[in-house]
């Protein structure tokens, strides 16, 4: 055998598939700590385990919960988050994992026990000092945080043809958006429009608290200059995650079939939301999270699939039904937002079916 399949078969045996749950109730969150001596030690950790031969990640999750907390979590909504595979140089692992929010009778229970059944200590954190990384992780679990600031409810913008009965339709959707975006929401900016930066940005000046999602190929430099920053030094800092539509997603997965091509058209300073519609999107945004984790870049945070329903935007799209969105949803390696006909009280219905998230327009203002 030659030393380069030897290399590969190696590599195959170092790689260890772990299930790992996020428990939470609230915004509380369960952490075990890893003694020095064990591998990334010294650092917290999801609870969770490695995957046996014969048992899906599911499975896996629900018993390791059992083995490490004694917290039964069967009966429990198990969310896929997303596949994760990192390289720690000695170790590879590949993790499954999934969100299990407990009910406050399973919370009381074991709020105050501090190790668990294998004698790991326990420490229950908020969410606001998990995600700015007060009890360090392991580094495969940096994508995870990301992907759990990603709030339950995201609310896309009007285009611009929506006002154009107004006189002035870009004033129009200005002060429509300022007015009736949740407080502290999470937008998705789809105006629709080539010449749409600046009326955003004046959104975003008068709304400092909302967290906005760009498309990908947008100019927003000019937030950066001198005197906006001087009048709001928040406000580049607004722009959470750069979004790719469809069919920009398809081209950058077409041409990686053909060539060395990378991800070097598509933003590398901030997160990616993508839009999927079927299994074939789905598997290109897989490949594309899977370049940036291997380019160390800020990796997909979400996949917005839809359309679920039937909408009034786009009243010929043939609607998927929430049982063709749960098995999708299952083929990604990203969280899944809802879209399509959604409101924000469907929430716990795509967390039933496999989604962190819903969005939309009409109902979610």
């Amino acid at each position: 055998m030659s030393s380069k399949a030897n290399k590969n078969r190696e590599s195959q045996k170092a790689i260890v598939n772990v299930a790992v749950a996020v428990i939470h109730h609230k915004d509380q969150y369960l952490l075990g700590f890893r003694d020095a001596a064990q591998h990334q030690g010294n650092r917290y950790e999801f609870v969770g385990g490695k995957i046996d031969n014969n048992e899906s990640g599911e499975q896996a999750v629900i018993r390791e919960v059992a083995e490490e907390t004694g917290i039964a979590i069967q009966d429990n909504t198990i969310v896929k988050l997303g596949r994760l595979h990192h390289d720690y140089g000695d170790k590879q692992v590949s993790l499954q994992v999934y969100k299990i929010e407990l009910t406050t009778a399973q919370y009381e229970q074991h709020k105050h026990c501090q190790y668990g059944l294998e004698g790991q200590a326990l420490v229950w954190v908020n969410k606001r000092d998990l995600l700015t990384e007060q009890y360090p992780l392991p580094a495969a679990n940096k994508t995870i945080l990301e992907w759990l600031s990603v709030p339950t409810t995201i609310a896309i913008t009007y285009p611009l043809t929506h006002f154009k009965t107004h006189s002035d339709p870009r004033s129009a959707w200005l002060q429509y958006h300022q007015e009736n975006l949740a407080s502290k929401s999470w937008v998705y900016m789809r105006v629709k429009d080539a010449m749409s930066e600046d009326i955003v940005g004046r959104l975003m000046r008068q709304r400092p608290d909302i967290s906005v999602i760009v498309s990908h190929d947008a100019d927003y430099s000019f937030l950066m200059s001198k005197d906006l920053v001087v009048e709001n030094k928040h406000t580049s800092e607004q722009i959470v995650a750069h979004h790719l539509t469809h069919t920009t997603l398809m081209q950058w997965f077409d041409s990686i079939q053909d060539s060395s091509a990378s991800t070097q058209l598509i933003s590398h300073t901030h997160p990616l939301f993508v839009s999927c519609h079927d299994a074939a999107s789905i598997n290109a945004a897989n490949h594309l999270a899977s370049t940036r984790l291997q380019q160390q870049l800020p990796p997909v945070i979400g996949a917005f699939l839809s359309p679920i329903l039937m909408t009034q935007t786009h009243p010929h799209a043939e609607p998927l039904g929430w049982e063709t969105w749960s098995s999708l949803a299952q083929l990604a390696d990203m969280p899944i937002i809802g879209l399509g006909g959604l409101s924000p009280a469907m929430i716990d219905q795509a967390l039933t079916y496999g989604g962190i998230s819903v969005a939309g327009i009409r109902q979610f203002y």
